[in-house]
């Protein structure tokens, strides 16, 4: 069993911070949420150091799942 590493500041891409079994906030439900609304643009306002970067990476891998290989 791995060890989980210490909390990293400033890495904002996905498939890195799960590679290096890092910590990440589960926000899985945001993918449902961008499924379900069916809009083509979608306006996500967060303040700053909120993840909007991250929760981008994590919905770019999911939707094309050739990139991410865990």
């Amino acid at each position: 069993m791995s060890m989980k590493k210490q909390l990293k500041i400033g890495f904002s891409d996905y498939r890195h911070t799960i590679e290096e079994n890092g910590y990440i906030i589960d926000k899985t439900l945001l993918i449902k949420e961008v499924i379900d609304n069916g809009h083509q643009v979608i306006l996500a306002p967060r303040p700053r150091r909120f993840g909007k970067t991250f929760n981008l990476s994590m919905l770019r891998y999911f939707f094309d799942a050739s990139k991410l290989k865990i």
